[in-house]
């Protein structure tokens, strides 16, 4: 499992990459790479490059765990 090196949301940046999602959620960058695929992830494609907006990430983890808040 990957270890974070983020204690809190708030250290997020505005956009994730597929490395930061994989590190976040602790998964393998193939992982990422699959969810950044997947229909109803919210991912942004800017150019070849795939991102993540933090607050559509965090909504998408409560949503996936049942609508535990972040704080």
């Amino acid at each position: 499992m990957v270890q974070s090196k983020f204690k809190s949301y708030d250290e997020l940046p505005l956009f994730l990459n597929a490395k930061t999602v994989a590190e976040v959620l602790g998964i393998s960058m193939a992982g990422a790479y699959e969810l950044l695929h997947q229909d109803g992830f919210p991912v942004l494609r800017i150019g070849s490059r795939l991102v993540v907006p933090k607050e559509k990430f965090l909504t998408w983890v409560e949503e996936q765990a049942g609508g535990i808040g972040h704080e």
